[in-house]
């Protein structure tokens, strides 16, 4: 492991100052990713700046009834907060979906959706990874295929992107609330993650140096009907295969809104507009949640690999689609 720094800013100014003034410095919240990657020596930081003192750890109401929730709030912490459990179900079933209950514990909800992506080449640094070394290559090509994106890839990575968490946020509209350098600015959580494009070493829109503080969710009363379905090769501690967040608002037979996002799929949350567009004012119908998933769906690219690849990762994102949208429904279609 390189030797680093640490300092422990209890103010988040001057944590920002400390990052955004060194190229080679990086913000330590949980530790739960990044001292994976210190240890198998992908990341290589020289100065690491500790913001669990520097952010909020409370969640707290906004005038428009939604909650504020500080960056630094456990993972553990919220899926125990009452407001949470009883109007966003989808996202605290998407926290306890993830990892174990001594990560959840450490892991921060600021920290959760910058995790990078656990592709075993990235994490591998005998291999080529353009995301880990931009211009060395993408091993990953032709290679094990099983958990990589069939949506939104480019020929320069085929990574998707870990986090169970950002599903959620990125189907309910959360906004994130960023402080740089510069001062402080929103991004709509849709808008927080790249596609690989040809800078896969890019997962955000964020600069270096800029700090999420909190993340709003909205009032929206149509959440509290919601859930999170996850698809793995095993019960726990296992990453998707592919998941979905969906929430749904009914007006008497009919669909009068919905918000479907998908995991385990892309190099990013993948917000599936296509198939809230079928959905909307239709009755919901298995045959209509199966045309809507086709839509989302029309686009997939399945890859080859030495494993077989990942060509039935359409057919599971539809079957998992259809089947929370059956979920959330049933009431309705009796």
């Amino acid at each position: 492991m390189k030797p680093f720094t640490l300092a422990t800013p209890t103010d988040a100014d001057e944590a920002v100052r400390l990052v955004a003034d060194d190229p080679d410095a990086a913000f330590l919240g949980g530790g739960t990713n990044l001292v994976d990657h210190l240890k198998l020596g992908v990341a290589t930081p020289g100065a690491l700046v500790d913001i669990t003192r520097a952010t909020s750890a409370e969640i707290t109401d906004l005038p428009d009834g939604g909650p504020r929730v500080g960056a630094a709030v456990r993972n553990g912490d919220f899926t125990a907060d009452r407001r949470a459990r009883e109007r966003y179900p989808l996202i605290v079933q998407s926290v306890l979906a993830g990892a174990s209950g001594q990560l959840r514990n450490m892991a921060t909800i600021g920290g959760n959706p910058l995790q990078r992506t656990r592709c075993v080449y990235f994490q591998d640094v005998t291999t080529p990874c353009n995301k880990r070394e931009p211009g060395s290559g993408c091993g990953a090509h032709g290679g094990y295929t099983r958990y990589h994106a069939i949506l939104g890839a480019s020929e320069h990575c085929i990574a998707t992107h870990p986090s169970d968490l950002a599903v959620a946020l990125a189907a309910v509209d959360a906004t994130v609330r960023v402080l740089g350098a510069d001062g402080e600015r929103t991004i709509p959580f849709t808008d927080l993650h790249r596609l690989p494009g040809d800078a896969p070493e890019r997962d955000t829109t964020l600069a270096h140096g800029e700090l999420i503080t909190a993340i709003d969710l909205p009032a929206l009363p149509m959440a509290r009907r919601s859930l999170y379905r996850k698809v793995r090769d095993r019960a726990s501690y296992a990453f998707a295969l592919v998941s979905v967040a969906a929430a749904i608002e009914l007006d008497g037979d009919r669909i009068s809104d919905v918000r479907i996002a998908l995991g385990g799929v892309a190099h990013k949350p993948w917000r599936a507009h296509r198939a809230e567009a079928v959905l909307r004012g239709a009755r919901p119908l298995e045959e209509t949640f199966e045309t809507a998933a086709a839509a989302e769906l029309a686009d997939a690219r399945p890859l080859d690999g030495v494993d077989g690849g990942n060509g039935f990762k359409t057919t599971l994102a539809a079957r998992t689609i259809v089947a929370a949208l059956r979920d959330l429904t049933e009431g309705a279609r009796s």
